[in-house]
Formats: structure tokens, C-alpha cells, sequence
């Protein structure tokens, strides 16, 4: 019986053995764990893959796009961010330019730095805080940045003696060079103004100058503001259904163009030789035929084209790739149709315009165009906020779209928004609505006030809550992968 007993114990101690070694899972170290028996087992199985020897390829697959972003914060409590821009000295440093008077930096961690760059507040007018289209409007940074320290600044100043009675401001052109003993602060008392302009009023005046791939840089001037481009200090309209005119008239002033200048040589600039024949009077003069250019900038990659929007009056708005001697059509046409300064607000008001400027020069079409809010038949903002063409690694199906946006549908509440458009060969180009995936309702939910790109082209959204130049609302984002 015991014997019976003892031989029941070892059969069972020997099943519960082997259920353990069947519940364990496969050792990891086959060179010291595995058995015999186990390596036959893996060796015969037909639905094992033999290892691979060969270093997987990276795909090749083009990336789909789709209009979706996040916008990751970078500096807050501004007022009126309105530019940004990256010095190429390998610091990863940003300047922002706020509209109230001031340069910040943001540096490489993203941190805003407490004392400003610069800081012209005592050298401009008096700001109007509930909205003023004037202010420090725009920061270019010279291309050899990193040996000379030289950066541009376009600001509005009190009307200067001399200017015409009754003018508004004079908006100013000047150098500063960055303290030795501070990299992140300019010298207060290097200023060197390089050009002066008498503003007949105090909106359209443009601002955002930039240095082009010639090396040479671009100013573009708003068409001396009020409405309709007429008014006090408008020049005569060449065409007789339209009054007013400086984006046409050439000699009267340099309203409504884009000048071009040599900021290296000259005093205080020289005039570039290869500048097209625009004006006898004023050779700056590079492409005319402006409203207002509210924000534009080069491709840094491709054919490095200028794009400029330019804010229309009731019914259109913007966006064009601007070429040397090119005229844009301002006060003759709208985007692509034509302009009435006797009735602005009516799309019928001309059906018949010119196709040719005053000297036969042929007028050139925006790339796009859309409709404004005072539109009878409705619209998707209140004015256009030229962008930037996308060249980062964030999102790689971006590359070569051009990102832009409007200021807001509305004064009464901040609805700026982004839109992404995709070159054409020829005509208008496509565009769509960014959605924004970590913002309420996939909106901005701001006002839209600018944009900025740092030298991995990376791009950045400006805004702000508050219609005008005040507060602290004012948000830098960068824009990144949903």
C-alpha cells in the first residue's frame, strides 16, 4: 500500500514539475537557458522569420498634409507683438517687436528676457491704446549681424520740422549697433536715422522692412492712410473715374511702394544701380502700387520671392509675390477687381478697369485674395496679415506653403485666423483654414498681428487680446506638430 502511495506522490510531483516549466515564459538568454529541445522547437517553426542582417531604410513615403497645428507658447505678457525675427550668430536667440516702443529677446530656452533690446518709447508718438495702426512697426537684422551688430528699426516719431502743416507723423528708418559690453542690449545713443517720411495720416504705414538675398533692404510705405487713398497729402489719380492716387502717382512721393537701399554704402544710403526706372524722382522706388504692405517677407529657400500682404479697403484683401518695377494696381483695383473712391463698398460701383498703368506698365494680379467682412456677400476677415513661407522640419508636408492669416472677423472680439495656401503655376492659389488642435474650437481665438520665422524656419503667430497697442496680453507661439 505504501508502495502505491510513494509511487502516486513522485507521478504527481513530476506533472506539477512540468505544468511549471510549460507556464514559464521562453528565457531571453537562449545561449545559457534554452534547451536543446526548445532551440528544435523554434528552429522548425514555419512562421518564424529568419533575423534580419539588413539596416532598415527609412521611409519614403510622402507625408500627407493636413491643415492642423498646435501652438506652443514661447513668451507672454506682451502688448502688441507685431514682428520677430532670429540674428544668424548660432545664439538661437528671437527679437520680438512690440508695437509700444520695445525689442525683447527671447533666448535659446525660451525664456523672455526682462530688459528690452531697445526701447524708443520716448522717442515716438503718444500711442492711441484702444487701436493705432502706428507704433515701432518693424526690426530687420543685417546679414552679417554676427561681426557688425547692426540692427534696423521702423518706428513713427512726432511730425518733424518742415513737414508739410497738417501731416500726421513722420515715420522713421533707423541703424543701432548692439553694445559690446551686452549682447542682448543695443546702444541707446548709436542711433543713425536713414530715412525720414512725412505721413499724411496716422494709418497704412506698412513697417515690416526686410533685408533680401541681394544683401539689400526693402521698406515698404503704406499710401499715406485716411480712406479710399485720397484726401489730404494724395496725390492726382491718372484715372479719371477714381480720384487720389500715391500707389500710382511716383514723383509725387514714395507712398505706396516698396524702396529698395544699399545700407552699406552712401550717406546715409545708396541707391542701388539695378533699381527698374520707376520714378525720376524718388530711384528707391523698387514696385509701387500699395494700400498698405501690413507684413511681408523673402522665402529663405527656393527662389526667395518676396510675398507681401496688402490690407484692402471694403471689399478684398490681398497677398502678392512682389518683382522689381512690378505696379500692384492700388487705387485703380482691389485685389483682382477694380476700385471706386466715390463708392468703396460696392463691388458694382466699375466693372471696367485698366489693365495698364499710367506708363503702359501692365498691372500685376495678387496670388491671393479674399473677401473682407464689409463685404455685401460676406468675408473671412477684416484685413490680411501677410505670413512667411514654411521651411522647418516640424512638419514636413508644410514645406513650400504659405502661411498667412487675418487680423479678426471682427473689432468687437478678438477672431483672428491662420490660413495655409499652396503654390499654383499660373491664377489665384488655394487656400484652407488652419485648424489649431490645442485651442478652444480649433480657432486662434485672437487678434492676429503678425508672423516670424527662425532660422531652422521654423514659423511663429503673433497676437494679442486687445485691439490696440496695450496691456499685456500679447502671445508669442510657435507653431508645431498636432
Amino acid at each position: 500500500m505504501l508502495k502505491k502511495i510513494y509511487t502516486l506522490l513522485l507521478i504527481t510531483l513530476f506533472l506539477l514539475t512540468a505544468c511549471q516549466q510549460a507556464a514559464s515564459p521562453m528565457p531571453t538568454d537562449t545561449t545559457t537557458q534554452e534547451t536543446p529541445d526548445e532551440t528544435e522547437m523554434i528552429t522548425e517553426d514555419p512562421t518564424q522569420e529568419e533575423p534580419s542582417t539588413e539596416t532598415e531604410e527609412p521611409s519614403t513615403e510622402p507625408v500627407e498634409f493636413e491643415p492642423l497645428i498646435r501652438l506652443e507658447e514661447v513668451a507672454t505678457g506682451l502688448s502688441a507683438p507685431v514682428d520677430l525675427d532670429a540674428p544668424n550668430d548660432g545664439s538661437g536667440r528671437l527679437f520680438v517687436t512690440d508695437q509700444i516702443g520695445l525689442v525683447r529677446v527671447v533666448d535659446s530656452k525660451d525664456n523672455l528676457l526682462d530688459e528690452p533690446l531697445l526701447d524708443l518709447r520716448d522717442s515716438m508718438v503718444n500711442l492711441r491704446s484702444n487701436y493705432d495702426e502706428r507704433g515701432l512697426l518693424g526690426l530687420a537684422i543685417h546679414p552679417d549681424f554676427e561681426n557688425n551688430g547692426r540692427i534696423y528699426v521702423y518706428y513713427s516719431a512726432p511730425l518733424q520740422s518742415g513737414a508739410p502743416s497738417g501731416y500726421d507723423h513722420t515715420s522713421i528708418l533707423s541703424e543701432y549697433t548692439i553694445s559690446p559690453d551686452n549682447e542682448n542690449i543695443a546702444d541707446p545713443d548709436s542711433e543713425r536715422v536713414i530715412l525720414q517720411v512725412d505721413q499724411p495720416q496716422g494709418n497704412h504705414n506698412a513697417g515690416a522692412i526686410a533685408f533680401g538675398p541681394d544683401g539689400y533692404l526693402y521698406v515698404p510705405l503704406g499710401d499715406g492712410g485716411g480712406a479710399n487713398d485720397t484726401g489730404e497729402g494724395h496725390g492726382d489719380d491718372w484715372y479719371d473715374i477714381s480720384a487720389g492716387g500715391n500707389g500710382q502717382d511716383v514723383e509725387e512721393n514714395m507712398l505706396g511702394s516698396v524702396l529698395r537701399i544699399d545700407i552699406n554704402n552712401g550717406d546715409p544710403y545708396a541707391v542701388p544701380m539695378d533699381n527698374p526706372p520707376i520714378s525720376e524722382t524718388f530711384p528707391e522706388i523698387w514696385a509701387y502700387g500699395f494700400r498698405n504692405p501690413y507684413r511681408m517677407a523673402f522665402d529663405p529657400e527656393g527662389d526667395q520671392e518676396l510675398f507681401l500682404g496688402d490690407a484692402g479697403q471694403n471689399l478684398w484683401e490681398e497677398v502678392s509675390i512682389v518683382s522689381a518695377g512690378g505696379n500692384y494696381g492700388w487705387n485703380v483695383r482691389e485685389g483682382t477687381h477694380c476700385f471706386s473712391t466715390s463708392n468703396p463698398g460696392n463691388p458694382q460701383a466699375i466693372l471696367d478697369c485698366p489693365t495698364e498703368g499710367p506708363d503702359g506698365d501692365l498691372l500685376i494680379d495678387p496670388i491671393i485674395e479674399f473677401r473682407n467682412t464689409s463685404h455685401p456677400d460676406g468675408g473671412l476677415g477684416t484685413s490680411v496679415v501677410g505670413g512667411v513661407v514654411y521651411r522647418g522640419d516640424a512638419l514636413p508636408a508644410w514645406d513650400g506653403r504659405y502661411i498667412f492669416g487675418q487680423w479678426s472677423t471682427s473689432f468687437r472680439s478678438p477672431q483672428g485666423g491662420l490660413f495655409v495656401a499652396e503654390m499654383a503655376e499660373q491664377g489665384l492659389w488655394d487656400f484652407e483654414m488652419v485648424q489649431i488642435a490645442n485651442h478652444e474650437g480649433s480657432k486662434l481665438n485672437a487678434y492676429l498681428l503678425g508672423f516670424g520665422q527662425d532660422m531652422a524656419g521654423e514659423v511663429y503667430v503673433l497676437t494679442s487680446l486687445s485691439t490696440g497697442p496695450s496691456g499685456d496680453t500679447g502671445i508669442v507661439y510657435r507653431i508645431v506638430s498636432p
